[in-house]
């Protein structure tokens, strides 16, 4: 059973007059410190200067490009990782670097695994790096380090992911979750980490008279702000100021039509329009698109659309959206095959804390999105797990707020030796490897970790809202001021509201949606306007579920957000309903 409770104000802060009244209600809600949090102006972002590290990584790329060294950039198959490896070769050649000095080198997630294994520094030994630089990757890779280190290649580590208890012997390491880093934003994704060395890097090499000595323009690094706000959205980091400062910029460089071909491209197939972009369509159009290619063939093929120039960037995003409906299929299919695993568990009757699943059919690839369906459904932590090679099999997990999921795997590990061969990952997503005949042992013993960190409260869906709307709210213009006044996210969620409404028709969309056509209603119980507005409900139907079992009565509760809906050159309000209560 989902719990509504209304958002509480962070403090009351001294708005300015000229700040819409329902805009200082959802910025009260979301904790904001002070008025100039607001304020996401270019000029406000943090400087590279305290990142730890950062010195001597730009050291070693001034080196390789001065002295026409090979840049090997080893990335990670997913939306961060390819706009991290992108974003790292496009400023580098701007910066000077020869194009046949820089490449690229992405594991395939079935062959290789995550990040710079040996395996993979076996691979990258055959073409000849001077310098390997990990992008999205590298503070767990202590042997793969030490492997490139031992063949004479020097090894730069740029992550954003949390460290261990050692960390790789690398010649620089440039991360803000590492320990002691003074940075004040801990909530980079990789490609905001790239974004910030290579900034630095141009700096040093300004001011060293690089530029002119080689007769070439210097590159502005906000014309990459795009692609940065492509990797941060899509990979959930918390947007903190600093994020959201980068998203904003990048949003704003997209609607005027200042972006690479290969965002514009994704956004076609998609079917959106770049003049209106928001940090949703970034999280839930682009980025599965582009992630496709990581989850069901090979990332490079992501990065090459985010590469490319001219026709061939709609040629490869034609091919990403494919790739897209392809995994949908498989996702389908295993959603389907989970919820009869999560049946035979409420047969036996049990209480489940931490939720641990296994099928011999299912895609390794696509098992992260069905941890986070199968979390949404269940609000429990979730590992879901697909074969591997040599006996082991492979989790991605996904966790709650309340339960730091990478700390229970540490936690497991610990008192379990041998029983996890490898994990890695942050306080809502990890990855881990294990013996397929241990499931059944890991299964049990991770319900128990889970319930040993768990409380009735922290396991009690709750849905918060920034409350019930006037009946003035109700237009195009609180829709669209609202979408403006982002970018939303992760730690920094789009205005949700709740509130009674009348039914005034209600149909099936593609056997599984529904089309609802409302009218608020007072507490009084009386219709508060007189308008009818379109809401519509995603992936409502289940299974053999017929519309007739399914019929709203005429009254309901419901949690939702505004948002314009444009069709054929027309914009209309349109409910975007979370919950039907």
């Amino acid at each position: 059973m989902i719990k509504i409770k209304q958002r509480q104000p962070g403090g009351q802060l001294d708005w300015p007059a000229t700040l819409h009244p329902l805009l200082k209600r959802v910025y009260s809600n979301r904790n904001l410190h002070s008025v100039e949090e607001i304020d996401l102006s270019l000029k406000k972002l943090l400087s590279p200067d305290k990142l730890l590290g950062i010195s001597a990584a730009v050291s070693l790329l001034q080196q390789a490009i001065q002295q026409h060294q090979h840049i090997l950039i080893v990335g990670d198959f997913d939306a961060d990782g390819a706009t991290s490896t992108a974003l790292a070769i496009r400023v580098l050649k701007a910066l000077g670097a020869k194009p046949d000095k820089v490449d690229y080198l992405v594991p395939n997630r079935f062959e290789y695994g995550y990040g710079l294994t040996p395996g993979l520094v076996e691979h990258a030994i055959t073409l000849k790096p001077d310098l390997i630089m990990t992008v999205d990757n590298g503070i767990s890779s202590i042997e793969g380090v030490a492997l490139a280190r031992k063949h004479g290649i020097k090894v730069l580590v740029t992550d954003h992911h949390l460290p261990g208890a050692c960390l790789p012997e690398a010649d620089a390491i440039v991360n803000p979750n590492q320990h002691d880093d003074p940075f004040p934003s801990k909530s980079l994704a990789g490609v905001g980490v790239v974004f910030y060395l290579l900034s630095a890097l141009r700096k040093k090499l300004r001011d060293s008279g690089w530029f002119t000595q080689q007769a070439i323009q210097q590159p502005n690094m906000a014309d990459y702000l795009d692609i940065v706000a492509l990797g941060t959205v899509a990979d959930v980091v918390p947007l903190d100021r600093n994020n959201r400062i980068l998203v904003n910029e990048g949003i704003r460089r997209i609607r005027a039509g200042r972006c690479i071909n290969g965002i514009t491209a994704l956004l076609q197939v998609a079917g959106r329009n770049p003049a209106r972009l928001i940090a949703s369509d970034l999280g839930f159009s682009v980025g599965p698109r582009l992630n496709a290619a990581g989850r069901l063939d090979d990332m490079s093929i992501g990065i090459e659309c985010l590469l490319a120039d001219g026709d061939e960037a709609f040629q490869i995003a034609a091919e990403l959206d494919q790739l897209n409906r392809q995994r949908r299929s498989i996702e389908s299919g295993m959603q389907q095959e989970a919820l009869m695993h999560l049946e035979a568990i409420e047969l036996a009757d049990a209480d489940v804390y931490g939720l641990a699943l296994y099928d011999q059919r299912w895609h390794q690839g696509v098992i992260g999105i069905l941890a986070s369906r199968i979390k949404e459904k269940m609000h429990r932590p979730v590992i879901i797990f697909a074969p591997g090679d040599d006996g082991e099999i492979k989790g991605s997990a996904r966790s709650i707020e309340g339960i730091h999921i990478r700390d229970v795997l540490e936690s497991l590990s610990s008192l379990n030796p041998g029983l996890i061969k490898k994990f890695g990952g942050h306080a809502m997503a990890a990855g881990l490897t294990i013996a397929e005949e241990d499931f059944a042992r890991f299964q049990h013993l991770f319900d128990k970790q889970v319930e040993n960190v768990s409380s009735s409260e922290i396991l009690e869906a709750v849905v918060f809202t920034d409350g019930q709307l006037s009946a003035d709210s109700f237009d195009l213009q609180t829709a669209a001021l609202l979408e403006e006044a982002g970018p939303w996210g992760q730690a920094f969620p789009e205005p949700v509201f709740s509130g009674e409404f009348r039914v005034v028709s209600q149909r099936v969309l593609k056997d599984k949606h529904r089309k609802l056509s409302l009218q608020p209603v007072e507490d009084n119980d009386k219709t508060v306007v007189s308008s009818v507005f379109d809401g519509i409900a995603f992936n409502q139907l289940q299974g053999d579920e017929t519309f007739e079992e399914v019929l709203l009565p005429e009254k309901v509760q419901l949690v939702y957000k505004l948002s314009v809906n444009e069709y054929l050159g027309q914009q209309k309000l349109q409910l975007m309903i979370e919950h039907i209560l």
